[in-house]
């Protein structure tokens, strides 16, 4: 009886080995199965996480003269470009805008003071486009010289949407693109819808990585125009005056934060 218990134990040893080894398998097979149907549950996974492409920096221009200009004024009827009843962008500002930003006295056009509680928009008028604008001197269309060199002096002339277009006179390259401005803490937003004062091709200030001061002697020596919108918004301590001074640099529209400025953004190309 002994005899016959030792070797059915042995008997046993020698077949449990195998059957345990192909359980194992079996086992390791299920799981690598599961492990594949739980990735394929999940979607195809990247082979790694791109790196987002860093946002474009802008040289900060400082303590520039700002004076204000607003649609329908017009303060020099024997000058050229004495009207902001067009824009050098727009044969059609003033109709474009939807009329005088400003109040009308006396068959004028005139500006007005713009309050926090009303987003610095008009008072007495609704605009059809965004009352935060402003002009630099670069005319990218109608001066020969910005227009010939634009395609290497434009930071954004090569970026999706412009490819192609510095050679086209028909488009602007610098209408309605965003600047941001300050003046201690005050900083404010707008757009570009005209050019000047007073030059039309200033690109060593108005690109310049320096610093550079605006070539334009007239207005105490102004580098930009802003409207009564950022007037208002800037704090300037006078309505049309030739003392105030701002910061400014462009900035492209993704990094424009939500304010007023982007109540009503204006698209209109130029025409």
């Amino acid at each position: 009886m002994e005899g016959r218990l030792i070797h059915w134990r042995q008997t046993m040893k020698t077949t449990k080995a195998p059957r345990t080894a192909r359980a194992l398998a079996a086992t390791t097979a299920l799981l690598g199965l599961m492990a594949v149907l739980a990735a394929c549950s999940e979607g195809p996974q990247p082979l790694s996480t791109p790196t987002p492409q860093a946002a474009r920096v802008y040289p900060m221009h400082t303590d520039i003269v700002a004076t204000t200009f607003w649609v329908g004024e017009v303060f020099d009827a024997n000058a050229d470009d004495g009207s902001q009843v067009v824009s050098t962008y727009d044969d059609q500002w003033l109709a474009h805008y939807g009329g005088c930003d400003g109040v009308e006295r006396d068959g004028k056009c005139e500006t007005e003071a713009r309050t926090a509680d009303k987003d610095y928009f008009p008072q007495s008028m609704k605009p059809l486009e965004n009352p935060f604008y402003l002009d630099l001197p670069y005319d990218d269309v109608n001066n020969k010289e910005a227009f010939a060199e634009r395609g290497t002096k434009v930071p954004w002339a090569d970026d999706p949407g412009y490819v192609g277009l510095s050679k086209d006179p028909n488009v602007s390259l610098m209408k309605n693109r965003w600047v941001r401005l300050s003046r201690g803490s005050s900083v404010c937003y707008g757009q570009i819808e005209d050019a000047g004062p007073a030059e039309y091709d200033d690109a060593a200030y108005v690109f310049g990585s320096d610093d550079a001061r605006p070539r334009n002697r007239k207005f105490n020596g102004a580098g930009m125009d802003v409207s009564p919108a950022l007037n208002g918004c800037l704090g300037f301590k006078e309505l049309n005056g030739q003392d105030d001074r701002v910061s400014w640099q462009f900035v492209d529209d993704n990094a424009v934060p939500a304010g007023p400025w982007k109540r009503i953004v204006t698209t209109r190309p130029s025409d």
